[in-house]
């Protein structure tokens, strides 16, 4: 008999920054102060630090983060954690592709162990930009979309290189804050720095769509097939590439997005299926949730075989979905 293992996806909603954040934190804060404290205090910036390069960096989120702070008790350690800077490293699968025919659509599978997925999806109103998005490190997003229409996905990029940025959630997060349209989003990406290597998908309501590579060692890279699995130009983690099948799944994505007969529902379908789709959970790398997102009806469906969860602007669904993630060994 396969393995089963029961996850429940949460979802709720607050404008600003309030009583259910707060309680979401005190909830979740006991796993991210082990995980943020794993190197020791010393191996983590300082609040100065972290603050600082907020103010510099991303001054827009500045009045936000102090918000949060303060929410979350105003303790150092928490303070800390919650600027991503130089956060502790973290590495994940994920495979993510922007169809861009009628009715574009960004979808991405996000391939990670369970145990280490908040699953919370989260609609904010904050600073009046509202964003819907996959919640990871509190604040910060695996993948969302805001009321104007700009959707932004991540993918881990096989580097093992760190550097001193911001951890890849609040980036997002940042993206979806104060962007609106690709281009914009490609001219903030160029001024920010990265802690790791990774791979964001953009897809805005007009259809415009890229991928870019960024990483703390080198200048963005931009790559007008909206595609993104774990490697960036040339695959350099060899053992990595070969776990997490990143080459095979890149070509999966580019091969449909090349067939002309290829539609938007097909397109979707394509990662509830081998290679994209993973059910090796005990192994850290099973699919977790399959996210499209349609800037056009301002739509975003989570996915998994058999179920749907679906939230729009004008209509979130607040609750609860439990879905069975099986894990199918190999004979």
């Amino acid at each position: 008999m396969p393995d089963t293992i029961p996850f429940t996806f949460r979802a709720f909603a607050e404008d600003e920054p309030g009583p259910r954040w707060q309680a979401f934190f005190a909830e979740s804060w006991p796993w991210y102060r082990s995980w943020f404290l794993r190197e020791g205090d010393a191996a983590r910036p300082s609040y100065q630090t972290g603050r600082r390069m907020l103010v510099r960096h991303m001054p827009e989120l500045v009045g936000l983060y102090d918000q949060l702070v303060e929410l979350a008790g105003g303790g150092d350690t928490a303070a800390r954690m919650l600027a991503m800077y130089r956060p502790p490293p973290y590495l994940s699968g994920c495979s993510q592709g922007a169809w861009t025919g009628a009715d574009p659509v960004l979808v991405r599978n996000y391939d990670y162990a369970p145990s280490r997925l908040e699953g919370v999806t989260l609609a904010t109103a904050w600073g009046g930009r509202r964003v819907i998005g996959m919640s990871d490190c509190l604040w910060g997003l695996l993948d969302g979309m805001n009321d104007a229409g700009l959707a932004v996905s991540l993918t881990f990029g096989g580097r093992t290189v760190l550097g001193d940025g911001f951890g890849i959630p609040l980036v997002v997060r940042y993206l979806l804050q104060t962007c609106t349209t690709v281009e914009e989003a490609r001219a903030a990406v160029v001024r920010l720095p990265f802690h790791l290597a990774h791979n964001l998908t953009f897809l805005d309501a007009s259809g415009d769509a890229v991928t870019v590579h960024v990483s703390p060692d080198r200048a963005p890279w931009f790559c007008d097939v909206p595609v993104a699995t774990n490697h960036q130009q040339e695959v350099e983690w060899e053992a990595h590439a070969r776990f997490t099948r990143t080459v095979e799944r890149e070509q999966a994505v580019a091969a449909a997005l090349a067939d002309p007969a290829m539609t938007s529902t097909a397109f979707e379908q394509l990662f509830l299926q081998e290679p994209l789709f993973s059910t090796a959970y005990s192994r850290g790398f099973g699919t977790l949730y399959t996210a499209s997102y349609r800037p056009s009806a301002r739509t975003v469906t989570y996915r998994w075989p058999g179920a749907v969860w679906a939230h729009s602007f004008d209509r979130f669904q607040e609750g609860t979905h439990t879905q069975p993630l099986v894990e199918v060994v190999a004979a």
